[in-house]
């Protein structure tokens, strides 16, 4: 095989996609959109704690308005008078919404009524149901007049809260874990995997049917052997998707840096002059110190620990020999037909293991050690999502599952890029006839 003339048509591959406006555009667009989902929730935050309603409240029952404290977002004001009257001086009010509670009925309950100009958001319409089902069920336990009974509810409704802890081998040392940023991170990366060679492979076999079908493929082979050029085609779709995911990743860590500068000066603004100076004068140890005792620091502990460059690593090696491993097929049915709608019945045989893939990610995330995770992991077809599914978590994999399942990934993908292969040398040059199975199968034994 000539390598020179691989690299010719990779190049060729390379520069004609990333000249395309819609490389530009997703390149651009997708790490806006990770970093917004990033930093949006935060900024949203920051951004809404000082934008208070105004809600009045009638309290017929005379015993409610106390529970309806103020908080960041929310200010009550009580109002005395009638609903009817109220409602027709509620331009007056100037307030955001007028709230009505009525009296107990016979059967010992309240209804709450809200009016206003435009909707109240579920977060208020869920604070004041809440805090009135508080008041009901505080005066409800008032009137069976038993002595320290809130004692009594408390002691039998009590809270359990449960850390792990996992153990090294060998010497005992512990450190907390919390699963779910490692299910986050198993699920988030399998979906990529998933994504990225579904899409980059479909690309593979769009190239080779618009060759194909345009007859530009005639005078390409007249000086390039068919098999040089499916390789060609497979590494420079791959050096495209490289340097995207290498632009995501650059992009997105500059975006993300810059929101959170954003929110630090935007809660630095809120501070008033005594608060600044405190946090000047130590440094900003005291709030640190503050942060490690709840539950937001134990978070940002477990993401200290996670080994990001050994899942990195991992995502690149499954990613890559992943998608050449179905790139090549995807480029071999490409090959064998005419038009992309003649592509449905060949194409199954491929999207199924992809999809078995899939599904069975979606119950390794919470089981990584099953039978079924284990062994859909080192089988080629299904490894490159399911193992991303099972590395992230501590102690997941053995290393002798890794090498297995990477060995077997690589030396599937060579022998099906040799089979792939004779299904191009002879598909490439085949027109006027629709190919099914049969026909590859006879194509295999040339």
């Amino acid at each position: 095989m000539n390598w020179k003339k691989v690299g010719i048509v990779m190049g060729r591959e390379f520069s004609i996609r990333v000249k395309k406006k819609s490389f530009l555009l997703i390149t651009i667009f997708a790490p806006l959109l990770m970093a917004a989902l990033i930093v949006m929730p935060t900024l949203l935050m920051v951004n809404t704690s000082g934008n208070k309603q105004d809600i009045a409240v009638l309290d017929e029952s005379a015993f409610v308005l106390p529970y309806l404290e103020d908080t960041e977002t929310l200010h009550f004001t009580p109002v005395v008078g009638t609903l009817d009257s109220l409602k027709l001086r509620f331009d007056e009010l100037g307030v955001d919404g007028l709230v009505g509670i009525s009296p107990l009925d016979s059967a010992g309950n309240l209804a709450v009524t809200s009016w206003s100009e435009k909707d109240l958001n579920v977060e208020t319409r869920s604070y004041i149901t809440g805090r009135v089902e508080r008041a009901l069920r505080d005066h409800r336990i008032q009137g069976y007049e038993i002595e320290n009974i809130e004692a009594i509810l408390a002691d039998l409704n009590p809270r359990v809260p449960m850390k792990s802890f996992l153990l090294s081998q060998g010497t005992g040392e512990e450190k907390e874990s919390i699963v779910e940023v490692n299910m986050a991170i198993s699920y988030i990366a399998s979906l990529l995997i998933y994504m990225f060679v579904f899409m980059f492979g479909n690309m593979v076999m769009r190239s080779v049917i618009d060759e194909k079908s345009s007859r530009i493929v005639e005078v390409i082979v007249s000086s390039v052997k068919p098999f040089e050029l499916m390789i060609g085609k497979i590494f420079g779709v791959a050096s495209v998707a490289l340097t995207q995911f290498g632009i995501w990743i650059v992009l997105t860590l500059l975006l993300v840096t810059g929101g959170q500068f954003l929110v630090g000066q935007s809660l630095l603004q809120d501070m008033d002059p005594a608060q600044l100076a405190q946090i000047a004068s130590t440094g900003g140890n005291e709030v640190m110190a503050a942060l490690q005792t709840t539950e937001f620091g134990g978070f940002l502990d477990s993401i200290r620990q996670i080994n990001f460059p050994y899942i990195l690593v991992c995502f690149f090696l499954y990613f890559v020999f992943g998608y050449l491993l179905y790139a090549a097929m995807f480029a071999a049915i490409g090959s064998a037909v005419e038009n992309e709608a003649d592509t449905q019945m060949l194409v199954l045989p491929l999207t199924a293991p992809l999809m078995i893939g899939l599904f069975i990610m979606l119950h390794t995330f919470q089981y990584p050690d099953s039978p079924l995770s284990v062994w859909a992991s080192i089988i080629p077809f299904t490894s490159p999502m399911v193992m991303m599914a099972r590395i992230p978590f501590e102690g997941g994999v053995p290393l002798g599952e890794l090498l297995a399942s990477l060995g077997l990934l690589v030396a599937t993908f060579l022998g099906i890029t040799w089979i792939s292969g004779k299904i191009y040398r002879t598909g490439i040059l085949m027109y006027g006839k629709k190919v099914g199975f049969k026909d590859l199968w006879t194509w295999l034994k040339y």
